[in-house]
């Protein structure tokens, strides 16, 4: 099982850091987990290109995890060589954002369609709504669904990959809660959104003020990794962006409350289970 840090910006744009996003390799399978901007430049620089993904898995839709989610259909719709179903999981309010982005989409639908003698139909994409709770699979690998806390984005969900050998969990945005601690209970990895505390307060916004309330910080994404006895920590979606050569200070506050293997870095960091 491979996991690569596709993006590991949030919201704010950042010229070094793409939209939250993360690529899954495991059991055959390429599972895109979330949809953030330039999601499908980093896709190709970890050597996948559109038409390998197996399913989309979308944590919540807010719109710095879904952005380029209207890329990803019509680059594995026209990058595809014959019909090829994309499967996209997630939340309930998940198809009515794929619905309004295919509507959106339907003028360059029809332009390609005109263009191309090839091409004989539009994307062909499947929507399954999920709820914490509910078990699927993708190829080999099962797929797991449990609740985050990320209030009052509702709902929000994680997803657990088990290959067979390996599993990890993304749990997306969120503050820890009782729900997500089962659902890392020993997994191998365990990705998680992360804020610093301490420099999100200095900085003189109520409107980033606001995320402290809704954001795991390292030390509790490390907490929870513990609690569950998970084996390595991931973290991604830094608010602020981490500074150039500030990858150690990140690395401690969370090793103060976690033993294991810690990952962190730029787009493209990956882990090898």
């Amino acid at each position: 099982m491979q996991i690569t840090l596709l993006g590991t910006g949030n919201p704010i744009p950042d010229p070094r850091r793409a939209g939250p996003s993360t690529l899954v390799r495991a059991g055959g399978s390429t599972v895109l987990i979330d949809c953030g901007r330039g999601v499908l430049m980093r896709m190709m620089g970890a050597g996948a290109m559109p038409g390998m993904i197996s399913a989309v898995l979308v944590t919540h839709l807010h719109s710095d995890h879904l952005t380029d989610l209207n890329d990803v259909i019509t680059m594995q719709w026209v990058m595809s060589p014959g019909p090829n179903l994309l499967r996209i999981f997630g939340p309930v309010g998940t198809k009515a954002f794929v619905d309004a982005t295919l509507t959106g989409l339907a003028p360059d639908i029809g332009y390609r369609l005109d263009h191309h003698t090839d091409l004989t139909q539009g994307p062909w994409v499947e929507v399954t709504e999920v709820v914490p709770g509910d078990e699927f699979s993708i190829g080999s690998v099962s797929v797991t669904v449990g609740a985050t806390d990320h209030r009052p984005v509702e709902p929000t969900v994680a997803f657990r990959l088990d290959d067979g050998t390996h599993s990890v969990v993304l749990g997306g945005d969120g503050i820890p809660c009782a729900a997500l601690d089962a659902l890392c209970q020993g997994a191998d990895a365990y990705v998680q959104t992360v804020i610093r505390e301490d420099l999100v307060k200095m900085i003189p916004s109520q409107r980033f003020q606001d995320i402290l309330d809704y954001h795991s910080t390292v030390e509790q994404a490390a907490q929870t990794a513990t609690r569950a006895g998970v084996s390595t920590l991931v973290l991604t979606h830094y608010v602020p962006g981490i500074a150039p050569g500030a990858d150690d200070e990140w690395r401690a506050l969370a090793a103060a409350h976690f033993t294991g293997n810690i990952v962190l870095g730029d787009d493209l960091t990956s882990v090898e289970l």
